[in-house]
């Protein structure tokens, strides 16, 4: 009975793509939070302070989250599924964002980051919006 007010409910566009953006949002929020804790300085504390190199990293995480997010909408059915699917290509963005670390073994991504050392911001906002393509295009 309530998976049949359910779908009646989402067969609304407006209230289809309201529960969509709401569990965007939300998971925006978690996967941010997560980012947070893998790295080694507080991104809003370092933005708040004018670090252009952490807000340029930052924001190519949002984006590339949100990017994952437009991907699983377009090619899935239902909210579970956009939702499940976004989650996997976030837990692909990290990974990606260990192996950009690992892969630089002349610094520290996140110690240059956080002296505001704007080539390796903007490098890894870049890595960031380009991989969630990449993801995104593989999540169907």
């Amino acid at each position: 009975m309530a998976d049949k007010e359910v779908d009646f409910l989402l067969s609304n566009p407006y209230v289809e793509t309201l529960a969509f953006f709401s569990i965007a949002v939300l998971a925006l929020i978690v996967f941010l939070a997560i980012f947070e804790l893998v790295t080694k300085y507080k991104d809003w504390d370092e933005i708040k302070k004018g670090n252009l190199s952490v807000a340029m990293a930052t924001g190519g995480k949002i984006f590339g989250i949100c990017n994952l997010f437009r991907f699983a909408i377009l090619n899935n059915d239902s909210l579970l599924h956009s939702l499940i699917w976004a989650g996997y290509g976030f837990l692909l963005l990290l990974a990606a964002y260990f192996i950009f670390e690992f892969l630089t073994p002349y610094f520290k991504i996140d110690e240059q980051i956080q002296k505001d050392n704007r080539a390796v911001g903007f490098l890894s906002m870049v890595i960031s919006v380009s991989l969630s393509y990449v993801i995104g295009a593989s999540v169907t």
